[in-house]
């Protein structure tokens, strides 16, 4: 490109004061080395942009076409200067999330909303494409924080900062025969059939956590992949469920669900906020993750280096 950054700003001051002059006197130019510069970029442009009338610097039709494009080049890089600077004191930037569970995107609108406060200038962008994958869309650049709550083997490469942790209950209607009990067991779960998320066994709590290390296989897994429709088929009486005990709190308030804890002394799971290791955390994901730890869902219990 023959038009340099450099050539706009000389073609704007020479049309704001109308004068080589005083244009060089702004730029700390010598009116030769101002005439010298104007004469180069017209000759890269192959036409006058200005003329001189009365000892006053006129523009030329081509000199207001510059000059209309030059006024737009440097109001954007203006704001995109004023960002960037903002960006580098944590004040400003774009924020993108993703959990491992459709369910906790009800986590977020609160939180939003006192995160907005503090830091107006950052958009908050929810990457629902990567509930699947949030760790390999964190590694593959995609993610800037990602809320798991998976055990798999930590990535070297990855921060993590444990935030809560909720109870993994056993979901059932009201009239199911469990519901007197106190809690129950995974040999409980054999001749159930058992309503869980579509995913792959590794990526699922109930399995990992509670019935493959106690050797248990229900009747039938079937796999569903929206909690709502989960939740209806529990409701009439197709089947039970593992959920967050947060998730389904008010189905079981109004009485549509009962809930019962997995074993006497409860399964739980550990949430933690991931983030990439190199480099320096932005402000407002600190804010984030700070938040994040001490607004969640009623019910969970805050990690010890976050405790209340």
């Amino acid at each position: 490109m023959d038009i340099e950054v450099r050539h706009l700003q000389l073609v704007s001051t020479v049309a704001e004061e109308g004068s080589l002059t005083k244009a060089g006197d702004r730029l700390h130019l010598t009116q030769s080395a101002l005439s010298h510069q104007l004469r180069d970029i017209e000759a890269r442009l192959g036409t006058l942009l200005f003329r001189r009338l009365n000892k006053k610097m006129i523009l030329t039709q081509a000199g207001e076409r510059l000059l209309y494009s030059a006024q737009i080049v440097r109001n954007e890089l203006e704001k995109a200067q004023g960002e960037i600077q903002r960006m580098g004191k944590g004040d400003a930037g774009v924020l993108r999330i993703s959990t491992e569970c459709y369910t906790c995107y009800h986590w977020l609108p609160a939180l939003l909303k006192k995160f907005n406060k503090r830091f107006p200038n950052v958009e908050v962008r929810i990457m629902v494409e990567a509930t699947r994958r949030p760790i390999q869309a964190l590694l593959n650049g995609k993610i800037d924080l990602a809320i798991i709550s998976s055990n798999s083997a930590r990535e070297p490469k990855l921060r993590y900062k444990p935030l809560f942790q909720d109870e993994l209950v056993v979901v059932m209607n009201a009239d199911h025969p469990w519901r007197s009990r106190r809690y129950v067991e995974a040999k409980d779960f054999v001749g159930e059939n058992l309503f869980v998320y579509d995913l792959p066994d590794k990526e699922l709590s109930v399995l990992q956590l509670f019935l493959l290390p106690a050797g248990i296989s229900p009747k039938r897994i079937s796999r569903v992949q929206l909690t709502e429709a989960i939740i209806e088929l529990v409701k009439a009486g197709l089947g039970i469920s593992v959920m967050a005990r947060w998730a389904i709190m008010p189905y079981i308030k109004s009485g549509s669900l009962t809930a019962l804890p997995l074993t006497r002394k409860g399964i739980y799971r550990q949430w933690k906020a991931v983030v990439i290791r190199d480099g320096t955390i932005p402000n407002y994901t600190q804010e984030f993750i700070r938040l994040l730890a001490e607004n969640s869902m009623p019910g969970l219990k805050v990690s010890s280096n976050g405790r209340r």
